[in-house]
């Protein structure tokens, strides 16, 4: 059977240059970082390098480079800590509508455990938030302001760096979940954020699992969320995943300054499975523009998201409903409801996320397979 992956947002395959520079490290290069001996020495001075490495990247401070399991510790350390540290200044936290359950779930777990108010900015039908309406939810005691980059279900990018300078007029640290972005956009240096706090997962850009980093701008130091030893500058307890931080640097260095997910090659592709909208009850829920250019994503009236991944995986077309994490959830896409549209829309959200390996011909088959499985569950 024909396989087409197409659900990049979900994860990348690791790069064969970025496996190759992983595999010493699951073999003789064996050493814990923390050791005084000469093979933990060996390990920490890569690791030192490693950090240096990235800072080189991202233009700032090694020590605000902070390795991570991914994306969702970044958030929940970024958040988590930030907000316990700031709490003798206040407690309320500001958030959009259509971020990612690492966030949302992240800021739900404050409020309702610790004490902390939340303000739920809302979107566009695009998708968008308005930043006046940042604006108007700003309170003498909000302490952190959250929006992400870039829409993992939509592929809609947000104004994060307007939304960042807004901050920073009233004295506020923000944070943005660019896990969507790095490999994806333009990157010229952490500052384009105008961020205090900038989450970064390896797996989006050919980098292996369970790897990630997280930038916290000198000199703010968040109360950390694992305990037990002194790792990444006190601020992220536990023994650093040394193979994986090789392959998250070898990637960040190979495909984020030049962005792996070109949109000179993937543009044309999206575009054309744009064209599934002129059926009857498809509707498009990705922007036209200001959107990252490998997604897009649908609603498919008289059936819903999980009948349909299923029916496609059947032809072999890998796609998803929107976050992988979600994956078998039967809720309807918060992101989409958000955007103002029914819950039986939002029910029926098919997400197809394109990569560097994407053909021409997955994008045919896809043309000609997505309207008869359509065709044949409405039917029955």
């Amino acid at each position: 059977m024909r396989s087409v992956y197409l659900d990049y947002n979900a994860t990348t395959p690791i790069d064969p240059n970025v496996r190759e520079v992983m595999l010493p490290f699951l073999g003789d290069f064996f050493g814990n970082p923390s050791s005084i001996h000469h093979i933990g020495r060996k390990a920490r001075s890569f690791l030192d390098d490693c950090r240096h490495r990235v800072s080189q990247i991202w233009q700032c401070k090694p020590s605000e480079v902070i390795f991570t399991s991914g994306g969702t510790e970044s958030n929940s350390l970024g958040i988590c800590g930030t907000a316990r540290l700031l709490k003798p200044k206040g407690g309320h936290i500001i958030t959009s509508a259509i971020e990612h359950h690492a966030v949302l779930h992240t800021v739900e777990y404050l409020v309702n455990k610790e004490g902390f108010e939340v303000t739920i900015l809302p979107v566009d039908a695009e998708g968008v938030v308005n930043a006046q309406d940042l604006e108007n939810a700003i309170r003498d005691d909000t302490i952190l302001v959250s929006v992400m980059a870039a829409n993992n279900e939509t592929g809609t990018i947000q104004p994060v760096s307007e939304l960042g300078a807004i901050c920073k007029k009233h004295d506020i640290l923000f944070h943005t979940d660019a896990v969507q972005w790095f490999g994806k956009e333009p990157f010229e240096n952490i500052q384009q954020f105008n961020a205090d706090l900038v989450s970064v997962c390896g797996h989006k850009f050919h980098a292996p699992k369970g790897v990630g980093a997280l930038y916290i701008k000198s000199p703010l130091l968040p109360d950390p969320i694992l305990f037990g030893g002194g790792h990444e500058n006190e601020r992220r307890a536990g023994t650093e995943n040394l193979s994986g931080i090789a392959g998250f640097v070898e990637a960040m260095e190979r495909f984020v300054k030049k962005p792996v997910f070109s949109r000179v090659n993937i543009q044309p592709l999206t575009d054309r499975i744009s064209i599934l909208k002129e059926i009857e009850g498809v509707n498009l829920t990705s922007p036209i523009s200001c959107k990252l250019a490998n997604t897009i994503s649908f609603t498919v009236s008289g059936t819903d998201s999980m009948t349909l991944l299923a029916a496609l995986d059947m032809e072999g077309i890998c796609a998803s409903s929107g976050s992988a994490c979600s994956a078998g959830s039967l809720n309807p896409s918060h992101v989409i409801s958000a955007m103002g549209r029914s819950d039986e829309e939002a029910n029926s959200l098919i997400r197809f996320s394109l990569g560097r390996e994407t053909l021409d011909e997955d994008v045919d088959f896809v043309l000609d397979t997505f309207p008869k499985i359509i065709e044949r569950i409405r039917s029955s």
